[in-house]
C-alpha cells in the first residue's frame, strides 16, 4: 500500500468511528478529533488545528466543516472525500435505520431510559470538546470566563439570540485590548 493509501486508510479509521459516537452532534467529538489529528497521528500542530477550527466556524455551511478541512490539510481532495464520507455517512445511515425502529418503542420505559441516558452523555462530550478547543487555543482566563458566561447566559435566557452574546463577548475583548 502506498503512503497515500495508508494516510487515507488512517483518516477513514479515525473518522468513521468518531461518526458513530458523535452523540449530540459533531462538537461532541472535537476533543477526540483534536487528540487523533495532533497527538496520535501528528497530521498537524495544535495551532493548525485551532486555525482550521476557526475557519470552520467563520465559514458558512455545516458546523463540522472542520472534518473536511482536516481531510484537505492531510491529503488534499482525496482526503476531503475520504473524511467527509467517513464522518457523515456512518452516522447518517445509523440514524436512518434506528429511526424506523425507534418510533415503535415510543412511550415505553426502555425508550425513556435510553433518551434520559443519552442526554448527559451528549452534554459531557460537547463540554469536553469546548474545553479541548479552549486548551488548544491557549485561551486566557478572560476567554475561559467569557465562555462560561456565554454558557450561563444561554442557560439563564435560552431565547437570547447568539449574535447578542457574540457581540458582548467581542466587546469584552475589544475593551481588554484597548485598555491593556
Amino acid at each position: 500500500m502506498t503512503d497515500d493509501g495508508k494516510t487515507l486508510l488512517a483518516l477513514l479509521l479515525v473518522f468513521a468511528p468518531l461518526s458513530l459516537v458523535s452523540i449530540g452532534g459533531g462538537p461532541a467529538v472535537l476533543a477526540e478529533m483534536q487528540h487523533q489529528a495532533v497527538v496520535v497521528h501528528g497530521w498537524m500542530t495544535q495551532r493548525e488545528f485551532a486555525d482550521l477550527f476557526a475557519i470552520s466556524r467563520a465559514a458558512p455551511g455545516p458546523g463540522m466543516l472542520l472534518v473536511t478541512l482536516i481531510g484537505w490539510h492531510v491529503a488534499g481532495w482525496l482526503g476531503v472525500l475520504t473524511v467527509s464520507l467517513a464522518f457523515f455517512l456512518p452516522s447518517s445511515l445509523l440514524v436512518f435505520g434506528i429511526a424506523h425502529v425507534w418510533n415503535r418503542w415510543r412511550g415505553t420505559r426502555l425508550h425513556g431510559a435510553i433518551e434520559a441516558g443519552f442526554a448527559p452523555i451528549a452534554v459531557g462530550l460537547v463540554f469536553a470538546g469546548a474545553v479541548a478547543i479552549l486548551a488548544v487555543g491557549r485561551a486566557s482566563p478572560w476567554a475561559w470566563g467569557v465562555a462560561l458566561a456565554v454558557a450561563a447566559a444561554r442557560i439563564w435566557r435560552p431565547r437570547l439570540h447568539p449574535l447578542v452574546l457574540l457581540g458582548l463577548g467581542a466587546g469584552v475583548f475589544v475593551l481588554m485590548r484597548t485598555a491593556g
